[in-house]
C-alpha cells in the first residue's frame, strides 16, 4: 500500500509563491502517475496538475501559466511550485497517485492513494 506525506502549505499574500512537496513510501514510485488536487469546504475536489513517471504533465486551465509540477523518482518525491497565487487558490491541497496507469487522468476517482492534505491560504 502506498503512503503519501504532503508538506509546504501555509499562508501567503496574493502574488506570492509557495512550493508543496509529496513523499511516497513505495520503491515503485517511478511507474505511478502523481496528481495534485485541491478542495474547499463544501465543494468538490478539483484537479490541479499531474505528472507521469516519464515526465508528461497536465494542468488545469486555471493554473497552467502559474503552477509547475515536477518529480524526482529516485527520491520518491514530487513538488508543486505555485507562483502568482490568488485568493481563489485558497484550498486544502492533496497529493495522489494512480497505480500503473498508462495515461494521465484528471478525475479524482481514478487515483488509488491519497495524502492527508495541506492547507494553502492566500490573503488579498
Amino acid at each position: 500500500q502506498v503512503r503519501l506525506v504532503e508538506s509546504g502549505g501555509g499562508l501567503v499574500q496574493a502574488g506570492g509563491s509557495l512550493t508543496l512537496s509529496c513523499v511516497a513510501s513505495e520503491q515503485t514510485f517511478t511507474r505511478y502517475i502523481l496528481g495534485w488536487f485541491r478542495q474547499a469546504p463544501g465543494k468538490e475536489r478539483e484537479f490541479v496538475a499531474a505528472i507521469s513517471g516519464s515526465g508528461n504533465t497536465a494542468y488545469a486551465d486555471s493554473v497552467e501559466d502559474r503552477f509547475s509540477i515536477s518529480r524526482h523518482n529516485t527520491k520518491h518525491t514530487a513538488w508543486l511550485q505555485m507562483h502568482n497565487l490568488k485568493p481563489e487558490d485558497t484550498d486544502v491541497y492533496y497529493c495522489a497517485v494512480e497505480d500503473d496507469a498508462a495515461r494521465i487522468s484528471c478525475s479524482a476517482e481514478r487515483y488509488d492513494y491519497w495524502g492527508q492534505g495541506t492547507q494553502v491560504t492566500v490573503s488579498s
